[in-house]
């Protein structure tokens, strides 16, 4: 479905955009992942036509995002990080559709579908300029919608909303996943995990993991650990567990009501053997266990250990920024140019 072949982006001597190579598949749900200023959204930019390459491809269902532009714009719906949202308009924005090449009867029904879609219809009478931004979120996701494009790209499209927003949204992306191929970027890991078939994490400009956030996890479960909380005195804990005679390390915390929590490090093959060491040394002892849990790595583990070190702090440097303003404002002069 989409293809993106040596994607490159340069800012000066700055690389934004480092080789990056990976195909998406039509009919799934993508998390695009990666920390401020790994690039995520220069190359959401590009794929969608809105950012020129300094080098490499992408490719939307065969055709070339700058080579044959018009056809492949017409397969993507695209919500940028800002929404370009016309304030001053309703949530029916038939110029919208217009601009998509939709006409009479076709512009109407898809309206109304997007509306219907998006939850808007209690809204569609009032200023955007009115609306709540969980709402404003809605009115720029039914705009990507006109068309029914196959792809939906969307750039961090829960940022800044109130939980109950984020539920309403997340729900509305699953929804989007049935018929779409949907691709969106976020910070909130349990949400991606909670979303998304699969995952692409960058890490300054470069891909470092693209899988299923099962087999993402798996990278970590080499190693594990076994936490447990015991009804007991750290000096009790200690001697249970020396009495083990466990090939492990381990940490105990004794914790304000008494009890005491415990850690030991281990082979994810050797966790259930150990809780089963644990469960009965503790019974002998007459001590109670009141927690006893292998603990696994989560996309989070996963994240940050694929990304460690890479703050995004080139992108915040003064001098490259406003190198990277101007390049972008040429872009976007050229682009217009073109269209």
């Amino acid at each position: 479905m989409i293809t993106v072949e040596h994607l490159t982006k340069r800012y000066g001597n700055f690389t934004a955009v480092d080789d990056l190579s990976f195909e998406i598949e039509e009919g799934h749900v993508y998390g695009f992942l990666g920390p401020n200023g790994a690039g995520k959204s220069t190359t959401m930019n590009i794929m969608t036509g809105c950012l020129s390459a300094t080098a490499g491809h992408v490719t939307i269902d065969g055709y070339d995002i700058f080579e044959e532009p018009d056809r492949a714009k017409r397969l993507m719906g695209y919500l940028p990080e800002q929404p370009p949202l016309y304030l001053n308009e309703t949530p029916v924005v038939k110029f919208v559709g217009e601009a998509k090449g939709l006409r009479g009867r076709e512009l109407a029904a898809q309206i109304e579908a997007v509306i219907s879609q998006t939850k808007l219809e209690a809204m569609k009478n009032r200023l955007i300029s009115k609306l709540s931004k969980g709402y404003k979120q809605r009115v720029g996701i039914a705009q990507a919608l006109l068309g029914n494009p196959k792809v939906i790209i969307l750039d961090e499209p829960t940022v800044g909303l109130d939980p109950i927003q984020i539920i309403e949204i997340r729900d509305l992306i699953r929804q989007l996943g049935q018929e779409h191929t949907v691709i969106f970027s976020s910070h909130i890991l349990s949400e991606v995990q909670a979303i998304c078939e699969k995952v692409l994490i960058i890490a300054k400009g470069k891909l470092v993991a693209f899988d299923e956030p099962d087999n993402l996890e798996k990278l970590l479960t080499a190693s594990g650990a076994v936490s447990f909380i015991a009804e007991a005195d750290e000096k009790e804990v200690r001697e249970i567990l020396e009495g083990m005679e466990l090939a492990a390390d381990w940490q105990l915390r004794e914790q304000e009501d008494g009890s005491v929590q415990g850690e030991i490090q281990t082979e994810a093959g050797e966790m259930s053997h150990i809780c089963r060491q644990l469960f009965f040394a503790f019974a002998r002892r007459e001590k109670a266990l009141l927690q006893l849990a292998p603990k696994k790595a989560n996309l989070e583990d996963v994240f940050i250990e694929l990304t460690e070190g890479d703050s995004g702090k080139p992108e915040a440097e003064e001098g490259k920024t406003a190198e990277r303003d101007k390049e972008e404002k040429n872009d976007e002069e050229r682009l217009v140019e073109e269209s």
